[in-house]
């Protein structure tokens, strides 16, 4: 039979690195049912039979945010076998609080007294059989980096587990509280059967409203706890929640007292020197900048791009197509078999691979950044001016990503904790232009401008615009409105990231797009190359006659608005959808062109000829702006991890991008001489509607949408 054994901690606490030191490659990583929040599970090194389920990074079991929800509902409903809570040996003060919390939920705990290598290093000394002692837990020093005490911890666990031996939970409280706490115990014993009394008596003390909801209780009994609680918040002059909180930092300032014996060394850390330059109010954001600009060469122009360039163009481009085409020929397959492989599934496959080296580059960067404590620095510094906007200071860097690809600039958002803002950040990330849709920024600036230097920096001052618009009108309704959650960030010391544990991510994170994105281009590719292929009779046909084109003649009459009602710009603009660089590759072909360069220099002519200048830069408004290719698409219903979000963020970002595009054509229009109309006047009311959805006050949330994630209190 085996054993599960949880990781609980709080955020940048060394959980991780212990658990991928504790399962090397036997892991596999999800989330949880009916939520975004990432689920890892794996099993023991040299046990199959052990094991290791890493929950979320937690301050408190207070069900404030989604990952303190999940944690807590693992815990208490699906009870592991025992606890391992891993806890930051030079933060230990504000790390056990949750460590009392853990002990009182009635299973086994074995505390990883973790970093203990930097305790030495500053000459301060933890008493661990007092601390044990005094909290009712097992204590192992362990150093989870550097691969020390973490086997010791898990051995521990599982014997702890084996014997259920629970952790003893000592009276931990003032005594007014205790015989508070003692009472409502015996009041609520007939209706939890075998489950931890002490736990919840402390939950309703608090006035925890799940918890309330999952007990069965009468009125009567309800009345009589509700007494018992006023009584105590009166002699305390406080409410339930906060003579909790206060008295668990009491006992722990008890416990550090005693247990812990600070050096009287007075030194400026390390991490602080650096922190004064790297988080200095002016040079923050330079060196951000000059950071992530040398991640973006490393992962998309350098290493990342030399490979991916060698897939596309030697792999997937020559020697793959090339050897199938090869032996379908020797065997004499059908025209419509060697296309399907060769344009449907070589095609797709091929253009799944060749984002991964510049995914696994970025993976890796990240991962970097991440493990060293840089990161949590770049929310911290960018969380003041994204607030305005009504976007978390973490949402900055889904969106620099995003300038390289839109795909691991979505799956990037998981750094984001509220989820609120997390689903927005999501939704907004694809508006910023990404390197799939330089080809058609050239396209447009060389076929209808010339070449002007200012189109392309138009692009991204576009894309910045619309999410800051986004975030405005986003935020305003109530799907995401509600009082912003605190930023509560603790800024980790800085150190030399483990090379495993970054491998390991990098890894993780790589295989997930290949089996999840990859399987939606996929299907995506098919399904174009059958439309493209066919007529409605089923017939072989070329692209002029098959059922793409007649889809494109009829969806161009949506795009009259616009000023591009042709139907090889709508063509275009719907296989842009499986990757936007296909978008100058189509117009080569209907027009007339087996090959095009990247700028499409080859169709500037005839291209000129079917637009006019304001045509051309609706064109390209709608195309940056609208929903993403497929494989951001895919990315996004991971994330959302629900087919209806994933709809939700699609549908918004097309209708925005028809709305921006329509105002565009229609009121550069009259500027440039046409009459007054029907278009000119909803293109004004489309205005004056945008305005009003940014100046509004905004909606409150609905009982039934309200997010926990909305309404954390921070716990002082």
């Amino acid at each position: 039979m085996s054993i599960k054994i949880a990781l609980a901690g709080n955020p940048n606490c060394g959980k991780t690195t212990m658990f991928n030191d504790l399962t090397g490659s036997s892991q596999y990583v999800g989330n949880w049912p009916g939520v975004t929040v990432e689920k890892k599970e794996g099993k023991l090194k040299g046990n199959k039979d052990i094991i290791i389920q890493d929950l979320p990074g937690i301050y408190s079991l207070s069900p404030y945010t989604l990952e303190e929800v999940v944690s807590r509902n693992y815990l208490i409903n699906e009870k592991p076998d025992s606890i391992i809570n891993i806890v930051d040996a030079t933060n230990i003060e504000r790390n056990l609080y949750l460590t009392t919390q853990l002990i009182e939920i009635g299973v086994p705990v074995v505390m990883a007294l973790n970093m203990i290598d930097l305790i030495r290093k500053n000459g301060d000394i933890i008493n661990t059989k007092k601390l044990g002692e005094m909290l009712g837990c097992e204590v192992i020093e362990t150093s989870a980096l550097k691969g020390i005490g973490s086997k010791d911890a898990a051995q521990k666990a599982v014997e702890l587990a084996k014997s259920r031996t629970n952790s003893v939970s000592h009276n931990i409280f003032s005594d007014a509280v205790e015989k508070a706490l003692s009472k409502i115990e015996d009041i609520i014993r007939g209706s939890l059967n075998d489950l931890n009394l002490r736990w919840f008596a402390i939950k309703l003390f608090e006035r925890d409203e799940k918890i309330k909801d999952q007990i069965t209780l009468d009125g009567n009994t309800k009345s009589e706890i509700e007494e018992i609680i006023s009584d105590c918040e009166s002699k305390f002059d406080d409410d339930g929640e906060s003579i909790i909180t206060n008295e668990r930092y009491e006992y722990i300032s008890k416990i550090i007292k005693q247990a812990v014996h600070k050096s009287n060394k007075v030194e400026v850390s390390i991490s602080d020197k650096i922190d004064r330059v790297i988080t200095n109010r002016i040079l923050a954001l330079p060196i951000f900048a000059g950071i992530m600009f040398l991640v973006y060469y490393f992962s998309i122009s350098t290493v990342g791009g030399w490979m991916t360039d060698w897939i596309n163009d030697n792999l997937f481009g020559d020697f793959v197509p090339n050897n199938v085409q090869w032996i379908l020929n020797s065997i004499g397959t059908a025209d419509w078999l060697n296309s399907f492989i060769l344009n449907g599934i070589v095609a797709g496959v091929g253009a799944v691979l060749g984002f991964v080296p510049q995914m696994a580059m970025l993976f890796l960067c990240l991962a970097i950044l991440e493990d060293c404590g840089y990161m949590s620095r770049i929310a911290f510094i960018m969380d003041r001016l994204f607030r305005r906007f009504g976007l978390s200071g973490k949402s900055f860097i889904p969106i620099l990503i995003g300038t390289g690809c839109g795909v691991p600039g979505i799956m990037s958002t998981r750094t984001i904790e509220n989820e609120r803002d997390r689903k927005m950040t999501i939704i907004v990330t694809t508006f910023i232009p990404c390197s799939a849709k330089l080809p058609i920024i050239a396209l447009i600036t060389g076929a209808l401008f010339r070449g002007s230097a200012w189109v392309a920096p138009s692009a991204y001052f576009v894309g910045i615009a619309a999410i800051i618009i986004s975030g405005i009108i986003l935020k305003k309704t109530r799907l995401f409105s509600g009082k912003p959650a605190p930023f509560v960030m603790e800024l980790p010391p800085y150190h030399v990231p483990g090379v495993k544990g970054v491998l390991v991510h990098m890894w993780e994170r790589s295989k997930s797009f290949m089996k999840k994105a990859g399987t939606v281009i996929l299907l995506a590719t098919v399904v174009i190359w059958f439309l493209s292929s066919f007529n409605s009779r089923m017939q072989l046909v070329d692209i002029e006659s098959s059922m793409l084109a007649s889809i494109g003649r009829v969806i161009a009459v949506i795009f009259t608005p616009l000023g591009w009602d042709n139907w090889k710009a709508a063509v275009a603009t719907i296989t842009g959808l499986i990757a936007k660089e296909s978008v100058v590759g189509t117009f080569g072909i209907l027009y007339g062109f087996s090959t095009v360069g990247d700028s499409g220099a080859e169709v500037w002519g005839r291209l000129h000829a079917s637009f006019t200048m304001l045509s051309a830069y609706s064109f390209l408004i709608f195309n940056l702006l609208c929903a993403p290719c497929f494989a951001a698409i895919g990315a996004v219903r991971t994330e959302m991890n629900s087919g209806k979000w994933t709809l939700f963020s699609a549908g918004y970002q097309t209708g925005f991008a028809y709305i921006i595009g329509m105002i565009v054509y229609q009121i550069g229009a009259l500027f440039t001489g046409k009459t007054f109309g029907v278009g000119s006047a909803v293109a004004i009311l489309l205005i004056v509607l945008l305005i009003y959805l940014m100046v509004r006050k905004p909606r409150t949330i609905d009982t039934e949408l309200r997010d926990p994630v909305m309404e954390r209190k921070e716990v002082v």
